[in-house]
């Protein structure tokens, strides 16, 4: 059965409190400290699918080595163990 490999976008709402003068300087302080802030909550909003193109299994180890490059020393069963297959028989 052919590998198509999914791109999608997660969309998160981000809560942060921040104590500040303003709103103006809190909004501030949360675009020039993003990642550095405690974050007080999160909610997945949505995925975006932006593309879908068919990959064959070279190409598959090709990406998965670029995406994950610390697993580069597993296995291919290991690899290939990420591979999400339909079962259209249970449908």
């Amino acid at each position: 059965m052919p590998k198509y490999l999914v791109e999608t976008i997660s969309m998160f709402r981000m809560r942060y409190v921040i104590e500040a003068n303003s709103a103006a300087d809190a909004k501030d302080e949360v675009t020039m400290n993003v990642g550095e802030l405690a974050e007080f909550s999160q909610h997945h909003v949505d995925e975006l699918i932006t593309t879908a193109r068919e990959i064959d299994d070279v190409e598959y180890l090709r990406q998965f080595d670029e995406d994950n490059e610390y697993l580069k020393d597993w296995t291919e069963g290991q690899k290939f163990s990420f591979v999400n297959a339909i079962d259209y028989d249970s449908k």
